[in-house]
């Protein structure tokens, strides 16, 4: 979007001319919908969850984790705009590094193996940094907020891999501003000023291109892990690399390489690669079925690096799937002590005592797995839990909060809140709607949307009659509704006017579960 059109817009109506503002990287003026208040509570709201969702922070080798973010402080130093910058790296094996808004960074743990040296780190984390301080997030989402109120306007006159698994609740803004994909434009200037941050900062700039060169070959071969890494949200291009070869031509010539530094700051994470690798592999087996290979490449994990949490954490689901759960409870526990800060080692825990009847201990991990990060599994253990205590008020509160979730956990809890709430509620559960037959005679349509069905029907409608007097009759249903069905009732009032019929209110006063 060029700038004059960016002024025309802002010209155009009260609401842009308050909606503008200059990119602090560019100078330009940019339409931003999204206030400098709004993004900083984006990020830190979003930047906790988002980690938890995608395999949490890396904590074996905690040096390694202050080294990116001292890289990375380097940077931000030389920013065009001050944000409370944090840097992290996450435990997840594919090769990634992104941004939210506010200065919330990360980089996995599977992009830093696949690194030379100090500069190219800085090349990926200048990257993202420029994303932040140019406000690309806020500006997607600004065009997302534009064509939302178009399409609302449109309307008015005419009248809802990571550990994908476990039913996500807790990052959803974020999980949507990280699958939008950067513009062109947007990662052009993350390159071309990301480069310049690289030469304030001392680092050389040629290893952004050399970066993005081994980008380009990946992208040939097809890496599966590359594709849904790095190349899905930041795609590599030849034509990248010849902007960053133009642009080194501007810039002071040599800088810090830093290959002996980055070799020795990750030398730990280099040897554990195969632990990795055979952790990854073990996944896969799981999922195929094949449990026993998956245990055995997993327990080869272990003895490569004996530190990390997630690889007991998978034990722990394997030794669970073949129902031995006093040692699946032992790995769990070994996994919750390596990371007591991963929400998935207190949920599987969790799973596994509800199973064993550990009912207490059940309770306390689920709670402390959606303080980590809201899940489905974990609000369904806990209302399942309260309804087995007859807590029942409690219970519903779970439910509710999943009901709507699309997922099979979701919809088993919105089956228990109908359960538990329908017979005095069932408004809230049964949908009514007035109107008229062909004939002209008043009738209503019920319907049920609920996962069960339900029988003891009792409809109370309220009216004003032809002298004036207000009434009200009872209408029983005589069937048992099944779900997702409906059906047609005459209220025998007769031929009725649109004005008599929008008088009628009616209200459902009883209806129980057909068990």
């Amino acid at each position: 979007m060029n700038n004059k059109l960016i002024l025309a817009l802002c010209l155009a109506s009260s609401l842009f001319v308050s909606a503008c503002a200059t990119n602090p990287v560019t100078g330009q003026r940019e339409l931003s919908l999204v206030s400098e208040q709004q993004e900083l509570a984006i990020g830190a709201q979003q930047y906790a969850p988002m980690r938890q969702s995608q395999g949490g922070d890396y904590n074996v080798d905690t040096a390694l984790s202050a080294y990116v973010s001292e890289v990375g402080q380097r940077l931000a130093k030389v920013s065009d705009r001050k944000l409370p910058y944090e840097f992290k790296v996450l435990n997840n094996g594919v090769p990634n590094a992104w941004a939210l808004p506010g200065g919330k960074i990360v980089i996995n743990r599977g992009l830093l193996t696949e690194l030379h040296n100090e500069a190219e780190l800085a090349a990926v984390l200048s990257h993202e940094i420029v994303h932040a301080a140019a406000r690309h997030s806020a500006h997607n989402m600004s065009r997302g907020m534009l064509l939302q109120t178009a399409v609302i306007g449109a309307t008015i006159a005419t009248q809802q891999k990571g550990y994908a698994n476990s039913a996500q609740l807790g990052a959803n803004i974020g999980a949507k501003l990280l699958s939008q994909r950067f513009s062109r434009d947007a990662e052009r200037e993350a390159d071309y000023y990301g480069m310049l941050y690289m030469s304030r900062a001392g680092y050389n700039p040629k290893a952004a291109i050399a970066l993005q060169e081994t980008f380009v070959k990946l992208s040939k071969g097809q890496r599966q892990d590359w594709l849904q890494g790095m190349f899905a949200s930041h795609p590599p291009s030849p034509e990248r690399v010849r902007n960053n070869q133009a642009r080194l031509q501007e810039l002071p010539a040599g800088g810090e390489m830093g290959v002996k530094r980055f070799l020795t700051k990750t030398a730990h994470l280099r040897k554990a690669k195969p632990a990795y690798d055979a952790y990854d592999k073990a996944q896969k087996s799981l999922k195929k079925g094949d449990a026993r290979r998956a245990q055995s490449l997993v327990q080869r994990a272990i003895r490569l690096e004996p530190k990390e949490a997630q690889f007991y954490a998978l034990l722990g689901d394997i030794q669970s799937k073949k129902k031995r759960n006093k040692q699946a409870l032992k790995s769990y526990n070994k996994a919750t002590t390596l990371n007591p800060n991963f929400f998935y080692n207190y949920l599987q825990r969790g799973k596994l005592e509800q199973s064993m009847r550990y009912n207490q201990k059940a309770e306390a991990d689920f709670k402390r797995s959606v303080t980590l990060l809201p899940t489905a599994d974990a609000y369904y253990g806990l209302g399942s839990l309260a309804r087995a205590a007859h807590r029942n008020q409690e219970a519903k509160q779970y439910f509710a909060k999943i009901a709507k979730s699309p997922t099979p956990v979701g919809k088993a809890a919105y089956g228990d809140l109908v359960d538990m709430d329908l017979p005095t509620n069932p408004n809230q559960y049964l949908s009514l709607k007035l109107g008229s037959l062909p004939d002209g005679r008043a009738a209503m349509q019920l319907q049920n949307p609920t996962p069960r069905a339900i029988k003891n029907i009792v409809i109370n409608i309220r009216f004003v009659d032809a002298a004036g007097q207000a009434r009200q009759i009872n209408k029983t249903i005589p069937n048992t509704l099944a779900s997702g069905k409906n059906t047609v009732i005459l209220l025998g009032l007769g031929v009725l006017n649109q004005q008599q019929l929008a008088n009628i209110r009616a209200s459902i006063s009883r209806a129980d579960i057909a068990r």
